[in-house]
């Protein structure tokens, strides 16, 4: 227990210091930047993305959801720490002697996607617990791209109505353009740049060897960097080369990691499914209500039939004890990798009494009622 505390406490230390400071930063560059009724509109229209974006990676998280502390703090360390990192690192001159287009094409990426990433590995350096797959990071990922793309966008959008971004004039055509472009056509970029990285942090904690647990987060942070750097490049070369660029190459790239982040959480249930069945064997669970947690239906079904039948104390109590099914599904399915947490006895024994204490207090539909 002291050594998970220890790392708790690290962690959330070292994070809320650099976004408080990150924070601080990415204000001063907002206000210098552009007059106050030109930020509130470039806020205003990077604003439209976000939700979306957002619920897309909530619903890839609904088997077992991430604290949601940690997805706010994912996203805050995109939209502060990485955005001003990536700035300072610019403004800094650690990638001086080259041009403006080599910068772009090739400093930036390194260095944005250095910055990005850094929050996924303190969250496998300290909060590995926390992480059971690609999946989470894959979910990690995206609130940090999503938290950058929201304040880079709010600087380009600023940049494009005041005619400082070296295009144009500014005003609101290009404003508008700045925003189809960003906001509508490609507001996936660095949520999807970020993913690789994601990827092979979350092959790093699934995976027993020591080499592939340091070179996983290596090759994902490197494919994050060529994904980014060929998306720069394109924007290099006129609007028929970008244009060709995201039809034949990100565009088809994205819905692959789409359908790659669908695979995963499908890969998802038959492995939490697997894992309870093992957990039903040696007595954690009773076997029978492993289909009512892993189909995420029934899931939803019998929430509603214990609504029904307990009112809101009634859907507390099947909440709880779904969720300390699936955590412990989780927890044993590393346990069974060979890859189970520091405090994987500690953890498992928590979630053991919290399911055999809420067990007679609920029943799915079907079975009988219990009487409080």
């Amino acid at each position: 227990m002291p050594v998970k505390r220890r790392d708790t406490i690290a962690f959330t230390v070292v994070v809320t210091v650099l976004v408080v400071l990150g924070a601080a930063g990415m204000l001063l560059v907002l206000a210098l930047s552009g007059a106050p009724r030109t930020l509130v509109l470039a806020t205003v229209l990077a604003t439209v993305p976000v939700g979306p974006l957002i619920v897309c990676y909530m619903w890839l998280d609904r088997y077992e959801p991430e604290p949601r502390r940690l997805l706010a703090a994912g996203l805050l360390w995109g939209g502060c720490v990485a955005t001003a990192a990536a700035i300072l690192l610019g403004i800094g001159g650690f990638v001086v002697g080259v041009d403006d287009d080599f910068s772009l094409a090739i400093g930036a990426p390194f260095t944005e996607e250095a910055t990005k990433g850094l929050f996924l590995l303190l969250l496998l350096w300290w909060r590995r617990a926390e992480l059971d797959g690609v999946l989470d990071g894959i979910v990690y990922a995206g609130m940090i791209g999503i938290g950058f793309a929201y304040v880079e966008n709010i600087l380009y959008l600023a940049a494009a109505y005041n005619g400082t971004d070296g295009t144009g004039p500014g005003g609101t055509t290009a404003l508008t353009a700045t925003f189809v472009v960003r906001c509508l056509f490609s507001p996936f970029a660095h949520p999807f740049f970020t993913t690789f990285t994601g990827i092979g942090v979350g092959i790093a904690v699934a995976s027993r060897s020591r080499t592939r647990r340091f070179l996983a987060p290596l090759v994902g942070y490197l494919c994050a960097v060529a994904a980014h750097a060929i998306w720069n490049a394109s924007t290099l070369f006129g609007g028929r080369n970008f244009v060709l660029v995201y039809l034949v190459l990100m565009a088809p790239a994205f819905l692959g990691a789409v359908g790659f982040a669908v695979w995963a959480r499908r890969s998802e249930s038959r492995m939490l499914a697997a894992s309870l069945s093992d957990a039903a064997n040696r007595g954690f669970i009773p076997a029978t209500d492993i289909g009512w947690v892993v189909d995420l239906g029934a899931r939803r079904q019998s929430r509603q039939f214990a609504r029904a039948m307990g009112g809101e104390e009634g859907l507390e109590a099947m909440r709880d004890y779904q969720q300390a099914v699936v955590e412990l599904g989780f927890l044993h399915s590393r346990y069974l990798r060979g890859t189970p947490p520091p405090d994987f006895a500690e953890r498992g024994h928590e979630y053991v009494a919290q399911i055999a204490q809420v067990r007679p207090f609920i029943a799915f539909p079907g079975q009988v009622v219990p009487q409080r």
